[in-house]
């Protein structure tokens, strides 16, 4: 079987001119990165923005295993099936960071012949958006510590700096550092942090802005430190917006390439759903909603992490509701959730499937309870067996859920058919009574408490004595309405990634919560959860190479 990239390298791409057009879009409104990728403008927003939105069916999983689940493939295969029973679809994805794809984890193009092309050019620099996010959030920083050495009037007490330097690759040597050594020419000296991009604040704010008036509003609220008095000081208070918004101007526009099969996706922004909200932007939802009757998203990992927030904060601040849900699962994923080992999980095993299988069930009571109809598919595997997947058929249809077998990974489009025709007869014939799971006036405590108790099946959350004291400090700030953006490990529905399938008898355990005023969500630190994560002993980078002829190879 040949590799995702020998896949992707031999697709005969549309000129994305082309593509725009079957959408009716023209070149006047494209902003062209070479033959392939472009950048759609803001005329093009004004042009379509009175037109009645379309469906909009979000794509997730249950929690991720090594045995992988495939959920960018599904939502690939998905869009390409639609446009097999001749539905106009388009497809709207996060862009990948370069810490997973140097890491353990890889790309984020889909895989088989699901996949989104140039696979390439999007799984590195892309039309620099993330290099863009990265030089906002660093000039801020630089600006920040540039006032403290040029006399601090502000009054920025530097044991109460909260603004942390990125950098869009997995670096733990840089999770903990001191700048300012040196001359006293050099700055201060204080112990400062980086976060990976995806992590900063910049990213989910560029990911939630309506335009650049709000874009800038956002970053003008970002808190960067507390003064002596303990009062906050703000981007805007250390006159940074215009800067940073120059260096945002082009990255705030959605990107638009194609997939094997020529369906448009829009793909923008790309905030990691562990440690952030995990769902493309606001503005390219918005804009596919416009151009196409179905838009198929993602949501980072798994439901309890991306579809919680896509549900609770993407929904929440940009008003949209979600027609459908697509979960997906794996044979495999549900064997390891039940206890196999990796190297068995190409036997058949009901018994472990049956311990497995809560893993799933849990996700999708999840759903249930936003009021949104749920579509299970299996990303099928050429291990798996029939009586696997009569278990699993019945266990989906007994709880209410359509169930289909997705095969786009081997077959493209034409294996997303079945898929697809559940989901069109969903959207037909279940009406979505979406409502987020808990309301604005709700305390930050009592929204904490929902998500733990209702969403990972917690008997109730822990506080650190420094938890309890930042959350005080939040809400007298006034930030008490704001949503809850739970930072927690992707490998469970606990904040134990060791415990799998469907944990029952534990706490949920904060350790940091800070306010994100830009964002306009509070962050919820859990656990162990790093903002800035380190590479593995083998990284995915030892195999990446170009030839002679600038092919790459060893990108997955």
């Amino acid at each position: 079987m040949k590799t995702d990239i020998e896949i992707a390298q031999e697709a005969k791409m549309l000129p994305i001119r082309d593509v725009a057009a079957a959408y009716g879009i023209t070149e006047d409104d494209l902003e062209l990165y070479g033959k392939y990728k472009a950048k759609v403008t803001e005329e093009l927003w004004n042009k379509i923005k009175d037109r009645k939105d379309g469906k909009l069916v979000l794509v997730t999983a249950i929690n991720p295993t090594p045995a992988g689940e495939g959920k960018t493939t599904t939502s690939v295969g998905l869009g390409q099936a639609f446009a097999k029973l001749n539905k106009k679809a388009i497809i709207a994805l996060r862009e990948p960071s370069l810490g997973p794809c140097f890491g353990i984890k890889g790309g984020a193009a889909g895989g088989g012949y699901a996949q989104v092309v140039p696979m390439e050019d999007l799984n590195l620099h892309f039309t620099g958006d993330f290099h863009a996010i990265t030089s906002a959030n660093n000039l801020l920083a630089a600006l920040l510590d540039n006032h403290i050495q040029q006399g601090n009037v502000l009054g920025i007490d530097p044991r109460q700096i909260l603004w942390k330097r990125c950098l869009d690759m997995n670096d733990r040597a840089l999770r903990n550092v001191v700048v300012g050594l040196g001359a006293k020419a050099d700055g201060m000296v204080r112990e400062d942090h980086f976060v990976i991009t995806v992590a900063s604040e910049i990213m989910a704010i560029l990911c939630l802005a309506d335009d650049m008036k709000d874009l800038k509003e956002r970053l003008g609220r970002i808190i960067v430190a507390y003064n002596f008095a303990g009062e906050p000081v703000t981007a805007k208070d250390l006159n940074a917006v215009g800067a940073m918004a120059a260096l945002l101007k082009d990255a705030i526009k959605p990107n638009l390439i194609q997939t094997l099969e020529h369906t448009g996706a829009l793909v923008h922004g790309g905030p990691f759903a562990n440690i952030a909200h995990g769902c493309n932007s606001v503005r390219a939802t918005r804009m596919a909603l416009k151009l196409a009757d179905i838009t198929v998203t993602e949501a980072g990992f798994g439901a309890d992490l991306g579809a919680e927030k896509f549900l609770d904060i993407k929904c929440r601040m940009a008003g949209l509701k979600p027609d459908a849900v697509v979960l997906v699962a794996t044979v495999r994923a549900l064997k390891y959730n039940g206890g196999v080992p990796k190297t068995e999980l190409q036997n058949e095993n009901l018994e472990a499937l049956r311990k497995g299988i809560v893993n799933l069930e849990k996700h999708i009571e999840n759903i249930q309870k936003y009021g949104v109809p749920v579509v299970v598919t299996l990303n099928s595997f050429i291990t798996d067996t029939e009586a696997e997947y009569a278990f699993i058929k019945k266990f989906c249809e007994d709880r209410g859920c359509e169930f289909a077998l997705s095969e786009v990974w081997a077959k493209g489009g034409e294996g997303g058919v079945a898929l697809a025709e559940k989901v069109l007869h969903t959207l037909e014939t279940k009406e979505s009574k979406f409502k987020p799971i808990y309301p604005d006036e709700m305390s930050l405590k009592d929204k904490i408490n929902t998500v733990a108790v209702e969403i990972y099946g917690a008997d109730g959350v822990t506080y650190t004595p420094a938890a309890e004291r930042a959350l005080k400090k939040v809400t007298d700030m006034g930030f008490g309405n704001l949503p809850v953006c739970m930072a927690k490990t992707q490998y469970s529905l606990s904040d134990d990634q060791a415990k799998l399938g469907r944990p029952t008898g534990f706490d949920i355990n904060v350790r940091d919560v800070y306010v994100s005023a830009g964002a306009g969500f509070v962050v919820v630190l859990t656990g162990a959860i790093m903002t800035m994560p380190g590479l593995p002993k083998a990284p995915a980078a030892y195999n990446i190479d170009v030839n002679e002829d600038g092919v790459i190879t060893g990108l997955f």
